[in-house]
């Protein structure tokens, strides 16, 4: 077989940069860092490239092509960078088509067909169509940021292909250019209406040789609907070809699409699912084809990997808990769609008949409302990325992620891949899509190792064997990419491969596009091409301040990133805010990990990790935590940026600005009592100004005003004054709610007391300042300084935790401190009780009204309503449910949701000049918009303190906390 050499390691090449630059509109970066940053996408490998450009328009990728070509650098086209394969990666010039190539060009609702740039994300397309009750109804789980040119590179499917099949069945047509930046057009009708004299010529070529190996093509090719490897000269023998498709699931191997146009499908008005539990793997595999004998539009798998791994993460627990009854080992999620709902219930009822005739009595539950599907097909299409939570090295791998078989084997394929990986010492995780065959497994293996590549490749021969053996398809849905291109002659046969290569030199004779991938291709096992090379390592820094024990050091941490991209979603749950207002690599949680992942490894230099370069990669985080929760693998990127403060700001100093910021709770109390003199900045405007000038607090957004601090209404407690009947509580009075907006502290008393509660006041032992969270000093890396604040205040509350007090608080990122960062700056056993008592007000007042413990006598509000913004710790920890049972349970008063991600003031960051701009962006996605549509009276909701600054300042609204709306609703 052939083989594509890798080339060596290459120097800067700056003419190609400097001539690039001078010829695109859209920008050039040839830096370590970004390139760096897109050597990776979510598969095994990484391949550095040459540089990374990002085109704005035809012009742009024209000139790059041909200026490439005249370096003899190869191209490559990327999109989301979720391919699992490495087909996005290479030693060449990477063209981001996401950030600026994105447009709709044509839509015409009548003939329900759209034409886009391929950097458009799937998600954004059918936001746009959904209003004329259309979608492109390729569904892959990528959707919320795979892009349409990567499902056309790699013939993407979905969930539903059972009734709308792959890309290549919706694509009508596409428009590309050749390697020299020629462009052309392919679609339906003769050759002669397609393209330039060129493209005409080629293609005369490509159908005379799909019909010289027509015999090859009828009895080698899989009978699946599955079937993505190698070209698709299937295409090219059917009665009426579409020439496009022979472009679909090239890869960018042949040229790089510039505008696809697709065919789309009605929305159904109703869909309805059925979750069938069994005790057994195999009795899943068995029972699929007849479930897909019912006309299903879709048969997912759930597997006990899945239902064990998604009970620890708080995002699943209650879908889980909701669909599913006793212990099953494993679930088949079947789906019917239509627009008559009385026949669909219909179809659910024979799937309960159909469960019975099988074996299976009362085995289905039913999930008729959209409310309660939408997180189910969440957990779903999670599954990938819940089973990479694993901890450790070794990982679920994918290299034979996609196989399909015929379903009459489906239960055969599945048990000798299973006794496979026992061979070899393993085992695997199975998902997917059961009701075509393609049931995407993964065998747990440590890539770090040389044991583990040789299990891998090993696997994947064998496996390769049983799929022709069985009649099925090597590459079912991800493409070949550098995982399975070793594997296309073997599943081809030599002439029909020498095809594929006639295929490729007749569109890219100077092998120029996306070279190594389909032919000719790099060997799949070489560990030079990997995330982990022979001697990978994180050595760096040898010493962490906070403890990563959990993850097997900061080194582990950073891995649990596998790429997926989740974080470069733009709507839906928190993750990740910067992202969602840069549209950047550079600012994504993925691009962050993986830059840390390069720097801790020593592979952006000796100095790397505490580089001013490392620092502008997570200056625009802003530690919402969304990624904890959001991300599946749970990616904790706050923790992250406070490790690396702490060894920046270390070796290169705390600027002024972050000092007096980090050191805020032990020189607020001398500050409050000079509140008239402190407030005077926002009063005269030069001294706005040189705030800015001096100290980087921008002049255009104001100051926290300085009051009074809150006095605890009861004095000094003793832990022994506890009496452990579930009354007694200790209201944790924040730096923030204590000097800058005490009425909040003050209206908690009233509403807790109110509910029967016992407050305690606890001081630090000797007494002076205020107890405190240390989260300051977090921000700014401190950890010595946090950890000592955590130390003090542990110390002080633990005696009355003992006896059973409950320590509540209003500010979220605040009172959450003491579920996450104090377990990393103490000893866990000491912090577990605290952390186990801790709650926000919310949630001690939801908990506690529910079990039947505590009422509040409320005022009927009818007529008013609420808007609530959730403060991205409370999304974090998943306490919203707590603050919306607790709002709802005012009489009369309408809870309104704000569907929103981080508010964008996030403590400091809202206040510098350097990000103020990037902060209103933040606030301007959803919630700013979503507060100014308010009417007047309504209330404005928000428990963080950051939160209510951003609505004040963005929106000219005063938000409030949760516990203000309960005590201006308490009766007298």
């Amino acid at each position: 077989m052939n083989q594509t050499t890798l080339p060596r390691p290459h120097s800067r090449n700056l003419g190609f940069e400097r001539k690039l630059s001078q010829a695109l509109e859209g920008e050039v970066r040839f830096d370590a860092f970004t390139r760096g940053r897109y050597a990776t996408d979510a598969s095994i490998y990484q391949i550095v490239p040459q540089g990374v450009a990002f085109p704005t328009s035809e012009a742009d990728i024209a000139a790059a092509l041909t200026i490439a070509a005249e370096h003899g650098v190869p191209v490559i086209a990327r999109g989301g960078g979720t391919s699992q394969n490495g087909q996005p990666i290479g030693d060449a010039l990477i063209l981001d088509m996401s950030r600026h190539f994105n447009a709709i060009r044509d839509y015409d609702p009548a003939a329900q067909t759209v034409s886009v740039a391929p950097g458009i994300v799937l998600e954004a397309l059918n936001g746009h169509v959904k209003k004329d009750g259309l979608f492109f109804p390729v569904e892959p789980s990528t959707a919320s940021r795979c892009t349409i040119g990567g499902m056309v590179g790699n013939n993407s499917s979905g969930a539903r292909s059972l009734r709308y099949g792959k890309t290549v069945d919706n694509v009508v047509g596409l428009k590309a250019m050749f390697h020299d930046g020629e462009p052309f057009a392919l679609g339906e009708g003769p050759v002669g209406d397609n393209g330039s004299p060129r493209a005409r010529a080629l293609m005369e070529t490509m159908l005379a040789l799909a019909d010289r190996h027509r015999d090859e093509i009828e009895a080698i090719f899989p009978k699946v609907q599955r079937r993505v490897g190698g070209y698709n000269l299937d295409e090219l023998i059917v009665p009426r070809p579409n020439l496009s498709h022979l472009l679909v699931g090239s890869e960018g191997t042949l040229a790089l699409t510039t505008q696809a146009t697709l065919k789309l499908s009605p929305l159904p008005q109703h869909r309805v699912m059925g979750v069938c539990h069994f005790p057994n793997f195999r009795a899943a595999m068995e029972t699929t084809q007849h479930i897909v004998a019912l006309g299903p539009v879709a048969v997912e798998l759930v597997d006990n990997n899945v239902l064990v791994l998604g009970a620890d993460i708080p995002l699943f627990v209650r879908t889980l808990a909701d669909i599913t009854k006793g212990k099953p080992n494993c679930l088949l999620l079947v789906e019917f769609a239509g627009d008559d709902l009385a026949a669909l219930k219909g179809d659910l009822r024979r799937l309960d008949q159909c469960m019975a005739d099988h074996g299976f009595p009362d085995a289905v539950v039913e999930v008729v409302e959209p409310a309660r599907q939408k997180p189910v097909w969440e957990v779903r299409e999670a599954c990938l990325n819940i089973m990479m939570s694993m901890k450790g090295d070794g990982k679920p791998v994918s290299f034979i992620e996609d196989c399909a078989v015929p379903l009459e084997h489906l239960a055969d394929y599945t048990d000798a891949v299973t006794a496979l990986f026992e061979r070899h010492g393993t085992r695997g995780t199975w998902y997917a899509h059961a009701s075509v065959g393609c049931l995407h497994v993964r065998p747990i293996l440590n890539m770090k190792t040389e044991a583990g590549v040789k299990a891998m490749r090993g696997i994947a021969e064998e496996a390769c064997e049983l799929v022709r053996r069985f009649k099925g398809s090597f590459s079912g849905e991800h493409g070949d990419g550098i995982s399975r291109s070793d594997f296309v002659e073997p599943m081809f046969g030599g002439p029909l491969t020498r095809a594929f290569e006639v295929v490729k030199d007749g569109f890219d004779p100077n092998n120029r596009l996306n070279p190594g991938k389909i032919v000719r291709p790099y060997h799949m096992d070489d560990r030079s091409l990997m995330r982990f090379p022979p001697g990978y390592a994180t050595p760096v820094p040898v010493e962490t301040a906070l403890d990563w024990s959990d993850w097997g050091g900061l080194g582990g941490a950073v891995e649990m990133c596998n790429n997926n991209g989740t974080c470069r979603k733009m709507a839906g749950g928190t993750m990740c805010p910067s992202w969602r207002a840069t549209r950047e690599e550079q600012h994504v949680t993925r691009g962050r990990a993986n830059t840390l992942r390069l720097a801790i490894s020593g592979q952006l230099g000796p100095d790397a990790f505490t580089s001013p370069e490392m620092k502008e990669t997570l200056d625009l985080c802003v530690s919402c935590k969304g990624c904890k929760r959001d991300c599946p693998t749970g990616v904790d990127m706050a923790r992250m940026k406070v490790e690396f403060l702490h060894h920046y700001h270390g070796k290169h100093g705390l600027p002024l600005k972050e000092r007096l910021i980090a050191n805020l709770p032990r020189y607020a109390p001398f500050a409050a009592k000079l509140a008239p003199l402190m407030n005077l900045r926002d009063r005269v405007p030069l001294l706005a100004t040189l705030s800015e000038r001096w100290l980087g607090f921008s002049a255009r957004r104001s100051l926290p005003v300085w009051r009074a601090p809150w006095r605890e209404a009861a004095g000094p407690s003793s832990p022994s004054a506890v009496r452990g009947d579930g009354r007694d509580i200790v209201l944790f009075g924040d730096t923030f709610n204590r000097y800058f907006e005490r009425e909040n502290l003050e209206a908690a008393e009233r509403v807790l007391k109110a509910g029967g509660y016992r407050l305690h006041h606890v001081e630090a032992a000797g007494g002076g300042r205020p107890l405190c969270c240390g989260r300051t000093f977090l921000s700014a890396g401190l950890v010595d300084e946090a950890r000592a604040e955590a130390r003090r205040t542990l110390d002080a509350l633990a005696p009355f935790v003992a006896r059973g007090a409950r320590v509540v608080g209003l500010e979220p990122s605040c009172l959450m401190s003491f579920r996450d960062e104090f377990g990393a700056l103490l000893p866990k056993a000491e912090v577990e009780p605290l952390a186990k008592a801790a709650l926000l007000v919310e949630e001690l007042l939801a908990a506690d009204m529910a079990a039947g413990r505590t009422s509040l006598p409320l005022r009927d509000q009818s007529g008013r309503v609420a808007h609530l913004h959730g403060h991205c710790h409370q999304k974090a920890f998943d306490a919203m449910g707590a603050v919306e049972k607790t709002l709802r349970a005012v009489p009369g008063l309408e809870v309104r949701p704000i569907e929103s991600s981080c508010c964008g003031m996030s403590g400091a960051f809202g206040y510098g000049a350097a990000t103020i701009d990037v902060s209103l962006a933040m606030g301007e996605l959803s919630l700013l918009p979503a507060v100014r549509k308010a009417a007047a009276g309504d209330l404005v909701v928000a428990d963080g303190t950051s939160c209510r600054h951003q609505i004040h300042d963005g929106a000219g609204r005063e938000a409030v906390h949760v516990v203000r709306v309960l005590d201006g609703a308490l009766k007298d």
